[in-house]
This record gives C-alpha cells, sequence and structure tokens, in this order.
C-alpha cells in the first residue's frame, strides 16, 4: 500500500508493511548541515521495539535504522533523508486463523471494503511496526529543535493512576520500570496489573501524558493550523489512540471562567496554566502539555465471536505476539509526533509562513 505523510515543511512520509522485507520511510525539509546524533536516533528507536521487557510483545526486532540518502559525513544534506528498518522477526502462521475471519475491532474489515483485499499476514498500514517510521523522524526532529525538551510517560493503566502533578516528578526516572512511569509507586502497581491481565489473555488501555518545555512565544497558526490542532491531530494519528485532551481538557468544562483565567505576570508569564502553554492556537511560553487515552489492544488470547467472508459468526481464538497493554511502548511515539509538529512549526515560523 502506498505511503502516508505529515507535516507541512518537515514532513514524513511512511512506507512498508509489518509483514514485508521492511518499512521505512522519506523525511523532507530537514535543514542542511545538521550533525545527527545517531545514537540518540537509536535510543529512541531501543525505547519503541517489542521484546524489550516481559510486559510486551515478545517480537524480536532489532530496529536498526539504516539511512539511505540525505546525510553525507554525518550531516544532514537538505536533501530527503530515506531510510529502511528491516522486518526480521515476522511470523506469517501466527496469522493464517485469521485468513477468512475479520478481527474485532481491528481494520481487517474496513480496509477489506476499502481497498478489495486484504493482507491477513498482520494489520498491514495499520500496524503498529508502522510508528518505527515516526520515532526516526521524530529523533531528527528533536535535534532540529534542541532547546525544546519533550518528556512523555505513561499516567495510567487501567484505573491505577498516577496522580501527582508533572511539577513534582523526574523525568529522568520514566526510563527506570518497564511501565515508563517515572513515580516507582504507581509503575509497581502499573507492571502488576498488566501482568494480571496478560496471563488472562485479555489485555488493557491507558494514558500517556505529555510535557514540553521550553518552546518560546509566538509558534502555531490562529485558525485551522492551531499548534493544538496539530498537536491533536499527530496524537490521533497513533494506532489506539481514543483521545486527546490538552491544559485543563474535560476537567476545564466544569469551571467557571474566573477559576479558569491564567492571570498573567509583567513578565507576560502566567500565575496558573490551565491554557497549557497555548492559547489561541499559538504557543505562550509556558510549558506545554497533553493527555493521549490508548484503548485495550485488540487482538485477545482469547476465544471471541469474529465475522466471516460468508457473512457468519464463528468462534476464534486470537494467537500471536501482541502487547497486553500499548501504552509503554507508545512513549517514545507520543513524543516523536510531537516533536514532529513543533520541528514543523519552528520552521515555518523562520520562513515567515505563519
Amino acid at each position: 500500500m502506498a505511503g502516508n505523510s505529515f507535516g507541512t515543511i518537515f514532513k514524513l512520509t511512511s512506507f512498508g508493511e509489518s509483514h514485508g522485507e521492511a518499512i521505512g520511510g522519506i523525511i523532507e525539509g530537514c535543514p542542511a548541515g545538521l550533525l545527527l546524533d545517531f545514537d540518540a536516533i537509536q535510543n529512541d528507536l531501543n525505547r519503541r521495539k517489542p521484546g524489550q521487557s516481559a510486559i510486551v510483545s515478545q517480537r524480536k526486532e532489532s530496529d536498526m535504522v539504516q539511512f539511505l540518502s540525505g546525510i553525507f559525513e554525518g550531516k544532514t544534506t537538505g536533501t530527503p533523508i530515506g531510510f529502511t528498518l528491516a522486518n526480521s522477526n515476522q511470523k506469517s502462521d501466527d496469522y493464517s486463523h485469521i485468513q477468512d475471519v475479520f478481527r474485532p475491532s481491528h481494520a481487517d474489515y474496513v480496509y477489506e471494503q476499502k481497498y478489495g483485499l486484504r493482507d491477513y499476514r498482520g494489520g498491514g498500514r495499520s500496524s503498529a511496526r508502522e510508528t518505527a517510521s515516526r520515532v526516526v523522524a521524530g529523533a531528527i526532529a528533536k535535534q532540529i529543535i534542541p532547546e525544546v525538551k519533550i518528556n512523555a510517560f505513561v499516567s495510567s493503566v487501567g484505573d491505577i493512576f498516577m496522580d501527582k502533578p508533572y511539577q513534582a516528578l523526574d523525568f529522568s526516572k520514566t526510563e527506570s520500570n518497564s511501565v515508563r512511569c517515572p513515580d516507582e509507586e504507581s509503575a509497581q502497581k502499573m507492571e502488576s496489573l498488566i501482568r494480571e491481565v496478560r496471563a488472562q489473555g485479555d489485555t488493557i488501555g491507558g494514558t500517556i501524558t505529555c510535557v514540553i518545555q521550553n518552546v518560546p512565544v509566538g509558534w502555531g497558526e490562529p485558525v485551522f493550523d492551531k499548534l493544538h490542532a496539530q498537536l491533536g491531530k499527530a496524537m490521533l494519528s497513533i494506532n489506539a489512540v481514543k483521545g486527546f485532551e490538552y491544559g485543563s481538557g474535560f476537567c476545564g468544562a466544569r469551571m467557571k471562567g474566573s477559576e479558569h483565567n491564567d492571570l498573567q505576570n509583567p513578565d507576560g508569564s502566567t500565575k496558573s496554566n490551565l491554557s497549557g502553554g497555548i492559547q489561541g492556537g499559538i504557543s505562550n511560553g509556558m510549558d506545554i502539555y497533553f493527555r493521549v487515552a490508548f484503548k485495550p489492544v485488540a487482538t485477545l488470547i482469547q476465544t471471541q465471536p469474529m465475522l466471516n467472508h460468508n457473512g457468519k459468526i464463528e468462534q476464534v481464538q486470537g494467537k500471536g505476539r501482541h502487547d497486553p497493554c500499548v501504552v509503554p511502548r507508545a512513549v517514545p511515539i507520543v513524543e516523536a509526533m510531537a516533536a514532529i509538529v513543533l520541528a514543523d512549526f519552528y520552521l515555518l515560523q523562520k520562513t515567515n509562513r505563519i
């Protein structure tokens, strides 16, 4: 299937499928002369890849990125950056049982209705494998705007919520546990719940919070391409995402204006930050923070009724190597998509196109 693109100036086009030889992408708009930190790019890929802990998919992929163009002697040339990541551990036999049925809450049925065919050996373009390309682009985007700090972390799994404000957290602890929650007590409870759910052959959802610091005043566009609108689009394009809220979010709908208004200080900063660092679609210099909701993974290692090609319902048991909870591996994906949006607005601001 053809690739899909995201971004305006800094633009990622991703291609490939979960059971092909490789996935990859093309990055356009990266400024020339950027000295790339390849270790940082690989580190972000390592954070996303499967098989990194006992509570995620046990598919084994090295996820070593190979750059094909756009880089010379470690620096970007200004031409499109092409890259691939080999698929080395796909197991097509894991999907033979769904050759003639449509999995509940997967894209199987709608893909076949749209395209007239379906490669049943995985999720095709809807597979989370596609997100590795986003992480490569996001890791490069971070290096375009190194002063901007992007920290995402798991803030809930099921009904277990980490309720500390982000200002009280030490983001350096996010990578200290397999759940990627910077609060150790909450992380232990979340991991226990994921293990319990996995033992039942079931899955569970959760949320990721992202905090972006050091964005200057003025990034964004006041009408259709608002900064928060583009962040929302980026997050909602990630597999399994069902919701996005920034600043006060839905809680703000319960407040009075006198409670919600962010009063300003003489230097233009605000005493509170219920706006979430964005006003009128434009960054105001305060921290940008948002939360992303992920549904439970649709594939269960349980028997479920599934529709088949003949319009009949039959009982089919799921199998294969799937995440019991997607949020730990989605943390670097959220960071990557946020970085792509911010690098894009940075470049737009520089060219006076907004």
